[in-house]
């Protein structure tokens, strides 16, 4: 029983950091790419930092959470809260660059 616990604890935190890789960058990334606005030809680093300011925001988001009380890891709110601050995030930076 030990060693399912260990190896949950384990694979949890490395697919949580991979999860929130992605979310962060393909919301960072949809942010930049459909906001509206005229986009002034971007180069590589403005895609890069929107999609790095997405994956900052989603794993600060559930490690606040679950800091705070609100969730553990792995359930649905954590997600969604990650997905919400990943987008919101992208928004604002996409707004202010653009």
């Amino acid at each position: 029983m030990a060693i399912i616990d260990l190896m949950t604890a384990l694979m949890g935190a490395r697919m949580g950091f991979l999860a929130f890789l992605v979310i962060g960058g393909l919301s960072g990334l949809s942010a930049w790419l459909f906001y509206p606005g005229q986009s002034r030809h971007p180069g590589g680093r403005k895609f890069l930092f929107a999609m790095f300011i997405g994956f900052i925001c989603a794993s600060g988001s559930s490690y606040l959470g679950q800091y705070m009380g609100f969730f553990q890891s792995g359930q649905m709110l954590e997600w969604l809260a990650a997905i919400f601050a990943a987008c919101t995030a992208g928004c604002i930076y996409t707004a202010l660059a653009k």
